[in-house]
């Protein structure tokens, strides 16, 4: 009996110890594949805080960029009005390909562009003006003077750009004086009345029906003109381009006295045709300028200032979408 009590006590200390040995081992097999997890996520943590970082810094890099971009633009921009003010107290335009200069005598392209700019801003001021006046409720006689002001302000710009019409009808035309995103919406020198009216309906609300009715005939007698000198415009261009073509003579006969007499008879042509492209242009701005004059008629002063306002705003938001165009980031 004592000797199986031995043998038994030896067994149940090496069984105890062998369960001892094997929890220990579980428990270091446990700790290590913890470790092993810890380390695994900690290693992704670092990917992808290393990855924000980077995506962070090329985030600070494209910005920097950009406002680099917008300040060398307002830059440029600055010079050139210097370069346009000097050019104009010279009198003196060089042309784009710098072989001939001509002199504007105040009413050439380059004059105009500088007169638009200082319309511009003295519209701006006006617009500042009313829409404080309008933010803190001035009365209608305040808003009135204003308003009347804004009116004229308007008048100027027509006269200004008849006479540039007069100088170079191919500048007013092309709308170069103005930015990219305005020449999307260009149309014979200028705004279309017919789309400003359309727009300016859903933000004059509410209106009388008299009222609504008014503006509803003005925009559809304003695209009726619009359509009728765009047709204008569109016989135009193709006689002028049968004109050309019909100066053109058979190959190898151009020479001939008979063929230089035909060519500089169509040219002639064609140059006297080129004469009507003043008259489109002032026509459209007197529709323009009629439409603005009905408009602020049918409307009360208060409705007339927010139609200015927002006119103001729409071409404010063009001007905006040019500049942050022209001064993306181009990878």
């Amino acid at each position: 009996m004592a000797d199986v009590s031995s043998r038994t006590d030896t067994s149940t200390d090496a069984d105890t110890e062998y369960r001892n040995m094997g929890f220990q081992n579980n428990h270091e097999l446990t700790v290590m594949g913890s470790d092993g997890s810890d380390k695994t996520r900690d290693q992704k943590t670092l990917r992808r805080l290393a990855q924000n970082r980077e995506a962070a810094r090329k985030s600070r890099l494209r910005k920097k960029a950009y406002v680099q971009q917008l300040e060398n633009s307002r830059m440029k921009l600055t010079q050139l009005e210097q370069e346009l003010q000097q050019a104009r107290q010279q009198g003196i335009f060089v042309s784009s390909s710098g072989d001939q200069s001509q002199s504007l005598s105040g009413n050439g392209a380059l004059a105009f562009d500088v007169e638009y700019a200082r319309w511009l801003e003295e519209h701006n001021r006006r617009i500042n003006e009313l829409r404080g006046a309008v933010n803190a409720h001035a009365g209608d006689a305040e808003l009135r003077i204003i308003v009347d002001s804004i009116m004229a302000h308007y008048e100027d710009i027509f006269r200004i750009k008849g006479d540039a019409a007069k100088a170079d009808v191919f500048h007013i035309l092309s709308g170069m004086w103005i930015t990219p995103a305005e020449r999307c919406f260009l149309w014979l020198g200028g705004f279309r009345s017919s789309e400003l009216l359309k727009m300016l309906i859903t933000q004059l609300e509410p209106l009388t029906e008299q009222q609504l009715l008014a503006i509803n005939n003005l925009q559809q007698s304003s695209q009726q003109a619009e359509e009728a000198l765009s047709q204008g415009m569109e016989a135009l261009q193709q006689s002028l381009a049968e004109t050309l073509a019909g100066s053109l003579g058979p190959s190898g006969t151009s020479g001939s006295s008979g063929n230089v007499a035909n060519y500089m008879g169509q040219m002639a042509m064609a140059m006297g045709k080129l004469g009507t492209l003043e008259g489109f242009i002032r026509q459209a701005d007197n529709l323009r300028r009629q439409t603005l004059q009905q408009m602020h008629r049918i409307l009360t002063t208060r409705q007339a200032a927010r139609a200015f306002l927002g006119i103001s705003d729409f071409f404010s938001r063009l001007r905006a979408l040019s500049s942050l165009w022209l001064a993306r980031p181009r990878e």
